[in-house]
C-alpha cells in the first residue's frame, strides 16, 4: 500500500520550487509561514514584489475534486461580485497543483481586519452577505465535499473517537453512550432540510472589512453541503431564545437576496452539540502535531474526556428543551 505523502519534505526551497513551476515565473527567497494546524500556508512574493498566498492542503483530508469543489464555489461568488479570495488561474489553465503528491494552490493577497457586529447595520450587511452567498451556493451541487447531515457527518466523528480509542477507557462507555443519544435525537430533524453550498465555518473570525471595499467573505477549507442555518448560528453571542433582535436583523438582511426556512432555527442546538464532536474529531487528527500538542497539553487526558463528556450531556439537555 502507498503511502499517503506528509509535509515534512515541504521545505521553503522545495514550497518555493513547487510555486515558481505553477506560475511559471521566479519567486524571490520570501516564504513566510502563516499559522494554520490543518494546511501548510505561506506567504511568498515574486521577484516584481507581488506578494502572494501559497497554500499546500494537508494530504488525505480532501481528494482532488473536493478542492476544485471548493474552488468552483468560490469562483462562482467572484463572478457574482461577492467579496472573496478565489484561487489564481495559472498559465496550466487550472487552479488547483500538485508537488511530490501534495495538492496547493496560489492566491492573491488581500488585507483587511477582523469585522466586528456591533450595531444594527452591521448584523444587516452580514445578512445581505449570507443571502448572496447562498443565492450562489443553491446553483451548484457539491458532491465529494462533506455532507452536514449528522447520519453523514457526526456519526463518522463519534466512530473515529471511539474506534481509534481516543476517548480514555474510563470515559469510553459514558462519551459514547451520550454521543449516540444526541445522533438518535437529531437525525430525523434533517430529513426534510435544504442542503446547499455553504461556507460552513462562517464565525467572526472568517469575515474581513476592507476600507472603501466592504466585508468580505474568507477561508472556504470547510465548505460544505448543509443547511444554511449553518453560516449563521456562529456569529450568534448566544443561544437562538437570546439573540431574536440579531437573529431578526440578519434574515431581513438575508431575505433581500433568498428566502430563509424559519422552521431550521431549531437546528441550531443540533449544529452546537455537532460540532462539539466534530472539533473533537478534529482535535485528534491534529494530536501529533507538536505545535498541537504544545498549545493543548491537557488535550486527550483523562480530566479532558470527562470535561467533555459532561458538556456534551448539558448540550443534549439543552437539545431536549431549548427553553431551559
Amino acid at each position: 500500500m502507498e503511502a499517503t505523502p506528509d509535509f515534512a519534505h515541504l521545505l521553503p526551497d522545495v514550497m518555493l520550487d513547487a510555486v515558481e513551476d505553477a506560475l511559471g515565473c521566479r519567486m524571490s527567497g520570501m516564504a513566510t509561514p502563516l499559522p494554520s494546524y490543518i494546511n501548510r500556508v505561506y506567504e511568498v512574493q515574486t521577484m516584481a514584489g507581488e506578494p502572494l498566498i501559497a497554500k499546500f492542503y494537508r494530504p488525505g483530508r480532501w481528494s482532488r475534486e473536493a478542492i476544485e469543489e471548493e474552488h468552483t464555489f468560490t469562483l462562482d461568488c467572484a463572478a457574482d461580485e461577492i467579496p472573496v479570495v478565489p484561487p489564481m488561474e495559472l498559465p496550466s489553465g487550472r487552479t488547483l497543483h500538485e508537488a511530490d503528491g501534495i495538492w496547493f494552490a496560489v492566491f492573491p493577497k488581500r488585507m483587511g481586519r477582523q469585522f466586528e457586529l456591533r450595531s444594527r447595520t452591521d448584523w444587516l450587511r452580514v445578512g445581505s452577505l449570507l443571502g448572496r452567498l447562498h443565492t450562489v451556493g443553491r446553483r451548484q451541487e457539491a458532491i465529494h465535499r462533506a455532507n452536514l447531515h449528522p447520519e453523514e457527518s457526526t456519526a463518522t466523528h463519534i466512530d473515529y473517537l471511539v474506534d481509534n480509542d481516543i476517548v480514555t477507557p474510563s470515559h469510553r462507555a459514558a462519551f459514547e453512550d451520550v454521543a449516540d443519544t444526541i445522533l438518535d435525537e437529531i437525525c430525523g430533524l434533517f430529513d426534510d432540510v435544504e442542503f446547499i453550498r455553504i461556507h460552513g465555518d462562517c464565525h467572526g473570525g472568517n469575515i474581513l472589512t476592507r476600507p472603501g471595499e466592504g466585508l468580505m467573505m474568507i477561508d472556504f477549507d470547510d465548505m460544505m453541503v448543509g443547511p444554511p442555518i449553518q453560516d449563521f448560528w456562529l456569529l450568534l453571542p448566544g443561544v437562538v431564545n437570546e439573540c431574536r433582535f440579531e437573529v431578526d436583523l440578519l434574515l431581513r438582511g438575508y431575505e433581500q437576496f433568498c428566502e430563509f426556512d424559519d422552521t431550521t432555527l431549531h437546528l441550531v442546538e443540533p449544529l452546537r452539540a455537532m460540532r462539539m464532536i466534530y472539533y473533537l474529531a478534529w482535535c485528534a487528527k491534529q494530536v501529533d502535531d507538536y505545535k498541537f500538542r504544545h498549545d493543548n497539553p491537557q488535550w486527550g487526558t483523562d480530566a479532558f474526556w470527562q470535561r467533555e463528556t459532561v458538556d456534551l450531556t448539558a448540550q443534549l439537555q439543552v437539545i431536549r428543551d431549548p427553553s431551559n
